[in-house]
């Protein structure tokens, strides 16, 4: 009886073994590419937030590590995009996350202008409600355009809401939730800016490592 048991001890150890070497190469082999497939989605989605006109530098090499913030929601180390015209600041794009939304967080990219007007924003990653929430990404609607133009100095703390609770955005009815996180996160990002415009620009670029 004590043999058997050792014996089955001893295979699902090897079964448990063998099934995380199998685990660990996968992940090994598809990490990369996942990286480079989300990397390329958020160099797209920039290419649509900060117009050709607005810069004159290389943005994919003028870019800078930030550190988790409470501002940005981020957890960890994000890559920040720098755009300059004639050597000036011009935009600077970043991620931010809104930890809030109706099914969990919402990864956004948020493009600032120099002035610390909002040049575009646009969705990264989300898990909300097909057909209902998902009207935030661009390809749903206009929606994530609202914020186009919009600063600090533009709307007041209390004008950073959805109309239903007495702000300046819009929202679909029945998907309210969605909506006022995204809002509340592009809000926090803009005073992120504010309180870090000039050293943000001014850190020595940091270039992404390409993949082979």
């Amino acid at each position: 009886m004590a043999k058997a048991s050792f014996h089955t001890a001893i295979n699902l150890t090897a079964f448990a073994l063998i099934g995380t070497a199998i685990l660990a190469f996968t992940y090994a082999q598809t990490h990369d590419r996942i990286a480079q497939s989300v990397e390329a989605e958020k160099l797209k989605l920039i290419s649509q937030i900060v117009p050709k006109d607005a810069f004159d530098n290389n943005i994919i090499k003028d870019t800078l590590q930030i550190k988790p913030d409470a501002l940005l929601g981020n957890e960890d180390t994000t890559t920040a995009y720098r755009a300059r015209l004639g050597d000036k600041p011009a935009v600077l794009v970043m991620e931010a996350v809104a930890p809030d939304g109706y099914s969990g967080k919402i990864a956004l990219l948020v493009a600032i202008r120099d002035n610390g007007e909002l040049a575009g924003v646009r969705v990264v990653e989300h898990h909300e409600t097909p057909g209902l929430g998902d009207y935030i990404e661009i390809g749903r609607s206009n929606w994530i355009r609202g914020f186009d133009g919009a600063s600090l100095a533009k709307y007041n703390d209390t004008d950073w809401k959805v109309k239903k609770d007495g702000g300046q955005f819009d929202y679909m009815a029945g998907a309210t939730i969605t909506p006022r996180a995204v809002v509340k996160a592009v809000h926090k990002a803009l005073q992120y800016y504010a309180q870090n415009r000039d050293t943000l620009f001014a850190q020595a670029a940091i270039p992404v490592k390409e993949k082979k």
